[in-house]
């Protein structure tokens, strides 16, 4: 298959780039630009707002230690149907992927929005993480096709605007919607921003490319959705409902490994796999995918239980917890923005290098968090992360892209989308698992008082996320407050830990980036 995007013209057309092949025309690219930020923000702002409504959601629909679900799912799925999309992408074109991650986001949001039940509302998210999966990777990759090496690190301070705004939005949101309104809101607000995204795309986007038949790898989508699956619910459930050595555990990790080991045999036989294993056997692209799966991780740990930490330990609101996580992703985008231009200066590797160094830096001051901290000490951790994470994610996904032509470029983004999303996924279990450990051990182990007055059908943890401590004492709801913030803190210090293997990842990209060639 030959894809033959249509043609660009003039100085700084993507046609400057050797690696890269133009798609539409350069009196196109500014509505084009637009329309893919409104993409970006489809996401974005579900990934900022769903985090601090997660107390409204537990209060309404019960199961604290389900919560890590809505993230692990929608993750999950999204992971594994990157590299499909990737696949698609570079032999149907980029715009009927874009418009079949939209339809099916905007599907999954409005089934979110009606949800009845925890299960309910978990399903749903996996529908999000369906569609999530085309929306995130194809922006990146049609900014790829557009724009060179140089371009991009103008145009990455536009796309880090989508995530500053979000940043502010979401949250606020998110916190208005719960208190005054409904959490169920925070689904049906993303309906409009899809809209306006799909009808500029419709109207702007213009692609010409040679379609030729291609193979779906089934077997290698189903393996790798198996084998995660599985590993996910080992991780969440192991240690809560039931022991980590128990045949259960045994049986449902063993057989995600089994699993995850024929899908690495499926893909070296199969004509077009889903997941190339060429894409890891590079020191760049290797690099990257470890990068991006650290920080994949990072961003759903701090994400997850930096709003938990707000409301539950420190009593703060909803609004206000929105506005702690919020300084993540304003660093974010401030960070990426500079590091558009600080590595054509020193380089891809050297710049995520100085990310790393802010993300041990923000990690650690997440440790040092106490019960009784205040809640901005907690907003400049976030900060200080989302500055690191600026600096490390946004130069390792160029890296990647500018070591191949257009034919692989979507193959590459969606690895890198896929690990990504691969780390947050796992990263939601793994922690989850952290937290759900924790709080168990302590509510296994109660003081003679207050065991006597925990409530059996209640998620313990509810009495504090869910405003109930009145019907059931203060002291109640002191040693429920106190066992999450031990939940939090160990989620923190796995943060600290996460963020050195990070900067280990990064260390592992070569210096200078060549272009691969490729047999």
């Amino acid at each position: 298959m030959v894809a033959t995007p249509a043609a660009g013209s003039g100085p700084g057309s993507a046609d400057a780039d050797p690696t890269a092949t133009s798609v539409g025309f350069r009196s196109d690219r500014g509505p084009v630009l637009a329309a893919i930020m409104l993409s970006t923000g489809l996401v974005a702002l579900d990934s900022t707002i769903i985090a601090t409504a997660v107390p409204s959601i537990v209060r309404d629909l019960g199961g604290f230690s389900q919560f890590p679900w809505l993230f692990s799912i929608y993750l999950l799925t999204q992971a594994v149907t990157v590299p499909i999309y990737g696949k698609f992408a570079d032999s149907l074109g980029r715009k009927p992927v874009m418009f079949v991650g939209i339809a099916l986001f905007l599907l999954g949001s409005i089934l979110c929005g009606v949800a009845w039940s925890m299960p309910a509302l978990i399903v749903a998210r996996a529908v999000q993480g369906i569609g999530a999966g085309a929306v995130q990777p194809m922006s990146m990759t049609i900014v790829g096709d557009l724009y060179t090496v140089a371009e991009r690190a103008r145009v990455q301070g536009y796309l880090a605007s989508v995530w500053g705004i979000s940043a502010v939005l979401g949250p606020t949101l998110g916190g208005v919607f719960s208190e005054y309104l409904s959490w169920r809101w925070i689904f049906y607000i993303n309906l409009p921003l899809g809209a306006v995204a799909a009808w500029a795309l419709a109207r702007h986007f213009t692609e010409r490319i040679t379609r030729a038949r291609h193979r779906v790898d089934y077997a290698g989508a189903a393996l790798l959705t198996v084998g995660f699956g599985l590993l996910i619910l080992g991780l969440l459930q192991g240690g809560v409902a039931w022991p980590w050595a128990s045949v259960q555990s045994v049986t449902i990790l063993l057989t995600a490994a089994v699993a995850l080991a024929a899908f690495v045999g499926v893909e070296r036989r199969a004509a077009e796999p889903v997941l190339p294993l060429w894409v890891f056997g590079r020191r760049v692209l290797a690099g990257g995918s470890l990068t991006a799966l650290c920080v994949g991780a990072l961003t759903i740990g701090l994400s997850s239980y930096l709003p938990t930490y707000a409301q539950g330990v420190l009593g703060t609101s909803a609004l206000v917890a929105g506005f702690a996580l919020a300084a993540l992703s304003v660093g974010w985008p401030l960070a990426a923005s500079l590091a558009g231009r600080l590595y054509l200066r020193i380089g891809f590797r050297d710049t995520a290098l100085v990310g790393g160094v802010f993300v041990i830096t923000g990690a650690a001051l997440t440790t040092l968090l106490g019960p009784d901290s205040a809640v901005w000490a907690a907003a400049a951790a976030a900060f200080v992360l989302g500055v690191g994470l600026g600096l490390t994610a946004s130069p390792t996904l160029v890296a990647v892209q500018s070591v191949v032509g257009w034919d692989r470029r979507g193959v590459v983004t969606g690895a890198n989308m896929f690990s990504r999303s691969l780390g947050s996924a796992v990263g939601a279990a793994v922690f989850g698992a952290i937290a759900n450990a924790t709080l168990a051990d302590r509510f296994a182990h109660p003081p003679a008082e207050v065991g006597a007055r925990l409530p059996e059908h209640v998620d313990a943890t509810s009495l504090v996320l869910g405003g109930h401590s009145q019907s059931t004492g203060p002291a109640v709801a002191d040693y429920v407050r106190a066992s999450l913030y031990d939940a939090t803190h160990h989620v923190f210090i796995a943060l600290a830990v996460l963020a050195v293997l990070g900067l280990g990842a990064v260390l592992l990209m070569p210096r200078r980036s060549e272009q691969l060639t490729f047999e």
